[in-house]
């Protein structure tokens, strides 16, 4: 007998290895052989674990990470396991979807089995057959690092005619990521810009809706059947105006039938939705409600008839908001109460109930919603204490007789106006939760009947709390109060419900429920119940949930807006499926998309159209599965997610495989043309590579010392290429325009775009070294290429115009006053270009190797390699290159640029010690060495290497603090940066004020947030000198990636805080959401 022991292990060379090891059982443990298998190619893979019996997870950061299933089998042909495996990947319709969304480095093709044995005491007959692994991936993490440079493009679907902030989602960050085969162009977007499909003028609108209906089925029982929701057709588009309401139908096209229709016409509509499975819409409006079956009216039910045994005010018969979840709509009223339709699934028809345990509250509501907890195990049972262990589920769900439970259970969630939120079952409105002060945003919800143990620490902190805030309080506490309120679940075998609630000062609560098992000795207070009803404690002991527990999500995002007089309209809209996504949108002056993937909220902002009125979702022959939103300015857009793009990321993102690395790259604007350094790993025999020696008798000399069998083996070099990319308009895999190969042993070091050029011509400028090794001579090539039009034909694209060796590598290129400045070894050299040839107009002599060079007006940075930065300046009166000051500290750049503030300029470097310092030209002080070194001005520790600066101009925010800083405001720019880890920052100044203010605020959250893994954030930011002696910089650096948390505190706790900096926390909240908009790139 023989037990065999499996272990898949993971090689330099990126591909799988299964190691089998055979072991006898009959007398002792003997090891009758040990097999090594190479199975399949593999991302390049940094870490591997299994997950469970059959899957592995491969960790890369160098590609996407993938989790692979595998199977174990005996052998047969390696075709059969091929087919097989396709097979099982595409038999499975919902893994096909997300495997169409992964970018196409992580879909490997896994080939061949290779068998390798390294032990055997045993001869490898046909008895001892192979064991044969198969492989198929299931689900991939989109990775973008490293990224080595970006470049700043506009998009395939850019409005030329936006502004202000519209016009920022115009442009797209293309990246240059990955490593070998995992290469990739990696095209990221902050804000969605759709594809628009038609639009229309359509100014005062309040609201839109689109309904369903199924004309040919009219009995209840059809209304259980299961059907495909997302193959039906949407019926009718609603459109709310300002006097009036519109009635399209949305077939083939959007045709107006308000005429022919027995809608409410004749004023605006407050909500839609459909009724009994799609069969009924049902129309609210102010003063009552309908029920239609398609066009004819089948019910109206008017408001207020039914109060007639006691004086009620208007108010009580007007409805404020609506809130439907089939068959019940929840009516919220002007004057804060809440009134229930309750649907009858066999006749089809809708009465009014007013619960009675809300009759008598003097709380009214300000937001209310309804829940559908969907599926045959109801998500929230769980949560109760007991279980309904020993009545059963019907108790649970009594209402409606038990006869539309496959629906799933509903809830009423009610938030009053003292702050108090609860949830109660439909339509017994028995209490089964309840929180107190949900407005001020905790970061745990737990329900009153639980008391939590006992924490001294909260209690002390609370005591001191107090003490501090009766010395007297600035700020006032604020009137806050829920003006929406939305919880839902969607569809997924592990989702888990979402609570969303805005605040009237445009603040976003989100949370997420999950189920907590309390501790044994946890005391219940069973008598406690909501204050705005009484209710018998006995009647509450095993439908609470007690195990119900929500925890405060971040977005990462502020729809605070302006106060206003404006009457405050909904502005969550849930979608199932757009484009494969499911989330909700949030209309106003700051739309977002809310999108759930994996369980997590991605949160990407909509910025091309500004305030956005109205939303929904639509689905017609013409518009799959696509939507129509109204913009402030009175357009109705009917438009379409980009598909090409990966939203189940921070920003957007898509991924162009290269099959090669990538290094660096630029972006030609006139041409919309992308050029891009590429190398490629090639095989070639030692005898060519010798031979391929510009030094040749270097080469001769190495050739007779290398035997000939060594001249026969192979060695692998780097092939490197310049390759000119233009994005496909359809949204496919971009077209290869050109491509310029470089010469053996040549390696493209830099690429950029020339700004002295020609009339209507684009000069691309190719700096390169030769890499043969210590004994030779470093030597370059500085090539132009001249880009043409843009013609059927490619190969007359890209013409070289000029090409110069040089000594030394050409390291980094720029444009300088209509001047061609080149980094050439330990040297730059201005050239400037006549049209046939670069001549030399004056030089500068650097330490050792330049990274990096940077122009603005007549101003030169340099940074590097072990030398810090230099500042230049360049006379042209004079053609003289002259050295303003430098940084005398030793430092290894990576990366430099400028960074501008009004009048203020300073000059910013990365290190290789992931610092950025930014340092500023004073001449005047004594400091400076009557000018000759640069001083401090910050510095900082990002925790990642930064590769690359972009600057960009900062935008214009509506300035409330101050009416005197407009004039700087004008001229301010921020820095974008990447890291090789993946990641993009920003760098940006702020006026004095202001920081002064939220540096206060940072000092004051170092000790009130809770530090992340225990590590304090002060620390971690300070500057990093790997033991080199280093004087520190000022402390002029506020971290915004802190500061962001103090929304995520308590309101209580944020008042408090205000307090103590002596300012207020809408000034605070109003300095955030400011630099937020002013840098609100892409």
């Amino acid at each position: 007998m023989f037990y065999l022991h499996n272990l898949i292990i993971k090689f330099c060379f990126f591909d799988l290895i299964v190691y089998t090891r055979i072991i006898s059982l009959s007398f002792f443990r003997v090891v009758q052989r040990l097999e090594l298998m190479k199975s399949k190619a593999s991302v390049l893979t940094s870490g591997i674990t299994t997950v469970g019996c059959s899957f592995f997870f491969l960790g890369s950061r160098l590609g996407d990470s993938l989790l692979v299933q595998y199977s174990s089998g005996t052998s047969l042909p390696t075709s059969v396991h091929a087919q097989e495996e396709a097979a099982d990947v595409d038999s499975d319709a919902p893994l096909a979807k997300k495997l169409r969304r992964m970018s196409s480095d992580s879909l490997q093709d896994f080939t061949s089995g290779e068998e390798l044995s390294l032990f055997s005491t045993t001869s490898n007959t046909s008895e001892s057959t192979q064991k044969v692994f198969t492989f198929a991936v299931r689900d991939s993490l989109i990775n973008v690092g490293p990224l080595k440079d970006f470049a700043y493009g506009l998009r395939i679907n850019a409005d030329l005619n936006a502004t202000g902030i519209s016009k920022q989602s115009n442009y797209e960050l293309v990246c240059a990521s990955g490593h070998g085969k995992n290469g990739a162009i990696c095209v990221m977007q902050h804000s969605v810009r759709p594809d628009l499909i038609t639009e229309v003028e359509l100014p005062g609108c309040k609201g839109i809706w689109t309904v369903y209906h199924k004309s040919s089925r009219g009995h209840a029982a059809d209304a259980l059947k299961p059907s495909k929701e997302d193959d039906e057709f949407h019926a009718y588009l609603i459109i709310s105006l300002e006097s009036r309401t519109m009635v399209l139908e949305t077939a083939d096209d959007l045709g107006e039938v308000t005429e022919r229709v027995e809608y409410y016409v004749q004023g605006t509509t407050i909500a839609a939705g459909n009724l009994f499975g799609r069969c009924r819409v049902v129309q609210i409006f102010a003063r009552g409600a309908r029920i239609l079956d398609g066009s004819y009216m089948t019910q109206e039910l008017p408001f207020g008839v039914h109060n007639s045994d006691h004086s009620s005010s208007p108010d009580s018969c007007t409805v404020s908001s609506a809130s439907i979840a089939d068959p019940y709509v929840l009516l919220k009223m002007v004057d804060g109460s809440i009134q229930l339709l309750i649907g009858d699934l066999l006749t089809c028809t809708a009465s009014i109930y007013v619960p009675s345990i809300l009759a008598n509250s003097t709380d009214s509501v300000s937001a209310c919603t309804l829940y559908i907890d969907k599926g045959p195990d109801s998500w929230l049972r769980r949560a109760s204490t007991d279980a309904w262990l020993s009545s059963g589920i019907a108790e649970t769900i009594d209402g409606n007789d038990g006869s539309y439970h496959e629906q799933g259970d509903i809830y009423c969630l009610l938030c009053y106006e003292s702050g108090t939120l609860d949830i109660y079952d439909v339509p017994n409105f028995k209490c089964v939760f309840s929180v107190d002060k949900f407005v001020s945003g905790k970061s745990h919800l737990v329900d009153r009947s639980v008391r939590e143990p006992f924490k001294p620490y909260q209690k002390i902190k609370s005591k001191t709390s107090n003490e501090s805030t009766d010395l007297g309080r600035k700020e006032p506490p604020e009137k806050m109060k829920v003006v929406e309120l939305v919880m839902q679940r969607w569809s997924g075998p592990y989702c888990r419900p979402f609570l969303f609630a805005v605040l009237n000062d445009g603040t976003m609560l989100c949370y997420q429920a999950y189920l907590y098992e309390g501790l044994d000795n946890y005391s219940k207070n069973e008598e406690v119940v909501s204050p705005n009803n009484s209710v018998d404690p006995s009647s509450i002991s095993a439908s609470r949930f007690r195990n119900l527990r929500f925890i405060r999500v971040p977005t990462d995002f502020t729809a605070r807006e302006e106060p206003s007089n404006m009457v405050i309209q909904p502005k969550i809209t849930i979608f199932k499926n757009i484009a494969g996504y499911q989330g909700l949108f949030l209309s106003g002056s700051r739309p977002a998309w809310f999108m759930v993937c994996r369980e997590r909220l991605r949160v990407h902002p909509q910025l091309c159209d500004g305030s956005i009125a109205a939303f929904t979702v639509l689905h017609n022959v013409n518009c799959n599965h696509g939507f129509i939103y109204v913009t402030l300015q009175g357009f109705l857009k009917i438009c379409q997610l980009p598909s090409a793009f990966n939203y189940d990321n921070y920003w957007p993102v898509r991924k162009i495989p290269l099959r090669g690395t990538p290094h660096q790259l630029t972006y030609c604007a006139e041409k919309n043309l992308y050029s891009i350094i590429l190398s490629f790993p090639v095989a070639r025999p030692i005898n060519q590579v010798l031979s391929s020696m510009l030094d040749q008798d270097i080469g001769q000399m190495e050739r007779d010392n290398t035997s000939s069998d060594d001249l026969q083996k192979t060695y692998t070099l780097d092939d490197f290429e310049v390759r000119l990319l233009e994005p496909e308009k359809s949204g496919g895999n971009w077209d290869t325009r050109a491509t310029i190969p470089m010469q053996p042993c040549e390696n493209a070091l830099t690429v950029r775009m020339n700004s002295a050029t020609k009339e209507n011509e684009a000069i691309m400028a190719i700096g390169t070294a030769y890499v043969q090794g210590e004994d030779v001579a470093a030597r370059g090539r500085i090539l132009l290429f001249s880009i043409g039009k843009n013609g059927e034909n490619s190969q007359n694209l890209v013409t070289e115009v000029y090409s110069k060796e040089l000594k030394g590598a050409i390291s980094a290129v720029a444009s300088l006053q209509g001047h061609l400045l080149i980094a050439s070894g330990p040297k730059i050299t201005l050239h400037k270009w006549t049209g046939s040839e670069l001549t030399g107009v004056a030089f500068y002599d650097t330490p050792l190797y330049v990274v990096s060079l940077n122009i603005v007006k007549n101003f030169i940075l340099l940074g590097d390699i072990h030398k810090s930065i230099y500042f230049l300046n360049w006379k042209e009166q004079g053609a003289q290159l002259s050295l303003l000051a430098k940084d005398f500290g030793s430092l290894d750049c990576y990366a430099t640029e400028f960074l501008i503030d009004g009048s203020t300029l300073s000059l910013v470097v990365s290190d290789d010690q992931k610092n950025i310092q930014i340092f500023y030209y004073a001449p005047k002080m004594v400091e400076s060495w009557k000018g000759q070194k640069l001083l401090s001005r910050a510095e900082f520790h990002a925790g990642a290497h930064v590769t690359k600066f972009l600057r960009l101009q900062m935008l214009p925010t509506s300035d409330r603090t101050s009416a005197t800083l407009g004039s700087d405001k004008t001229n301010r720019f921020a820095l974008l940066f990447s890291t090789l880890d993946g990641s993009i920052g920003c760098v940006a100044p702020l006026d004095e004020l202001t920081f002064r203010r939220l540096q206060t605020l940072q000092r004051k959250l170092v000790d009130s947030v809770p530090h992340v893994c225990g590590l304090n954030p002060r620390s971690f930011r300070q500057f990093r000198s790997n033991g080199k002696a280093h004087h520190p910089g000022p402390d002029n650096i506020v971290d915004c990636e802190l500061l962001s948390q103090y929304e995520m505190l308590p309101l209580e706790n944020q008042l408090e805080i205000a307090n103590q900096i002596g300012t207020t926390r809408a000034q605070i909240l109003s300095n955030l959401t400011d630099y937020s908009l002013s840098t609100s790139f892409l």
